[in-house]
């Protein structure tokens, strides 16, 4: 399963790389931007705290345990509908907020869908009209289960140098 660090650093790498590589609105990809993306790279996993405060309470409900319905493409078509309705609005600042939220959710359920992750042995992709869960799990498949650890070092030292390289990071220490 992936680790939360690698679901943050991977969305904020990926929206990084869009920022300084793709768009071409730089102000409404702000570091901000990168910032909500690395946040909602975890959004899928609020199903945890909740699940916490339920279960706290004396409530449970399957669809809310880790892997449920917080780990479904209709929770990131959420946001995506709600960035639309702003681009629409011409509020594009707060689109762009959106579709990277939205970004961080799918590319979430992307990684626990490769790697493995929740409870729910895959992902829905098609939920609420099936709850039929998909999975590839590479991890598990090619007995790498701990390998996450090490594989966020990599990452973050390669972001880091990508990051040298391109902006210069040095000059700010």
């Amino acid at each position: 399963m992936p680790l939360v660090v690698t679901h943050v650093l991977l969305t904020v790498i990926l929206v990084d790389l869009y920022r300084d590589y793709v768009t071409k609105h730089k102000k409404y990809f702000s570091l901000h931007t990168i910032l909500i993306g690395g946040i909602a790279g975890l959004l899928p996993d609020i199903d945890i705290p909740i699940n916490w405060i339920l279960n706290f309470f004396g409530y449970s409900f399957s669809l809310l345990r880790h892997g449920g319905v917080t780990h479904t493409a209709f929770f990131g078509l959420i946001f995506l509908i709600a960035a639309f309705i702003l681009l629409k609005k011409k509020k594009h600042k707060m689109a762009a907020y959106f579709f990277v939220i939205t970004f961080g959710i799918l590319f979430h359920l992307f990684l626990d869908y490769l790697l493995g992750g929740g409870s729910w042995e895959g992902i829905m992709w098609f939920w609420p009209l099936s709850s039929q869960a998909f999975k590839i799990h590479l991890l598990r498949y090619f007995n790498l289960i701990n390998l996450p650890a090490g594989i966020d070092a990599v990452i973050l030292l390669a972001w880091l140098w990508h990051e040298e390289k391109k902006h210069r990071i040095s000059d700010f220490i």
